[in-house]
This record gives C-alpha cells, structure tokens and sequence, in this order.
C-alpha cells in the first residue's frame, strides 16, 4: 500500500493507551471484550485521526501565522478531515469535554 515515507529520524507517535480505549468500550457495552488484533487496528486509526488532524491544524496555524495551535484551529482541522455530521459531533464532545480538565501552565 502506497504510504508517505517517513523522512530520516521522525519518528511514528504512538497516541494510544490501551485502558483508556478498554475504559470507553466497558462503558458503552459492558459486557464485551476486545481481541489485541483489534485493538492493534484501533491503535492504528487513532494514531492515523490524530496525524491528519495534527497536520491540517498546522497548515491553519501556518495560514494565521501563528506559532501555537489554538481550539479554533484544531476544531477547524476536525470540521475538515472528518465529513459532515461526525465532524460536528466531535467538535461538540470535545467542547463538552474540555471543561474536565485541568490545564496547567508551565513558566
């Protein structure tokens, strides 16, 4: 399969946690399990979703001449790379999600 070739020393991220994706299966069917193959395939779609979306809200933060990626630029970076109706449910879970978190800033 036709892939992008990975210049000399960048290295692949691996975004993915296997509890956490474990977590949210056990809250949505309790009762079900996950074979590692598939959880190979979901580490794979994650890591995937997460580097176009990474890619595209850099180009936004490029075309605003910017140096640090903001929420506009990654809910823009969603609404482009997933179509339609499931861009605009990530955009609203995220929003719904933020707020959980605390973010702390480093001087």
């Amino acid at each position: 399969m036709g892939g992008k070739r990975r210049e000399k020393g960048e290295q692949q991220r691996v975004v993915l946690d296997k509890r956490y994706v474990f977590k949210v299966l056990k809250q949505v069917h309790p009762d079900l399990g996950i074979s590692s193959m598939a959880m190979s395939m979901i580490n794979s779609l994650i890591n995937d979703m997460f580097e176009r979306i990474a890619e595209e809200a850099a180009k936004l933060s490029d075309y605003r001449k910017r140096t640090t990626l903001s929420s506009g630029e990654i809910q823009g970076a969603v609404k482009l790379v997933l179509p339609g109706e499931l861009g605009k449910h990530a955009i609203a879970e995220g929003s719904e999600a933020g707020p959980n978190y605390i973010f702390i800033a480093w001087d």
